[in-house]
């Protein structure tokens, strides 16, 4: 049964300059319970602005699965330790979900 979030719950994107670099972020949101699920999308071919120019990097791209309660300590964990001067951090509403799902999440958010 799909319902509605009431703004409880959020996907956070964050890119990794590698695979290896993007598990160690994800197993830290995990085991910490700053995030009940991380995704990491290989591949990802990113063009920005950089210092004045056009860059390009292949990153891996995470996906996190958390609540707006917790978005503050992910945020500081994920500057903390990621290696880029300026890292990706951007957050997403979830609208809705799986009720069960959204169940789920929640009970693995809590320590």
């Amino acid at each position: 049964m799909l319902l509605p979030t009431r703004g409880r719950f959020v996907v956070v994107l964050v890119t990794a300059p590698d695979k290896k670099v993007a598990r160690k972020l994800a197993r830290v949101a995990v085991e910490t319970r700053l995030a009940a699920c991380a995704n990491l999308i290989g591949g990802i071919e990113s063009y920005f602005w950089w210092e004045g120019r056009i860059d390009t990097a292949n990153e891996t791209l995470i996906l996190f699965k958390t609540t707006t309660a917790l978005l503050r300590k992910l945020e500081r964990l994920i500057v903390a330790q990621h290696p880029y001067d300026t890292p990706e951090f951007i957050v997403v509403p979830l609208a809705a979900g799986n009720s069960r799902y959204l169940k789920w999440l929640r009970e693995s958010l809590q320590q």
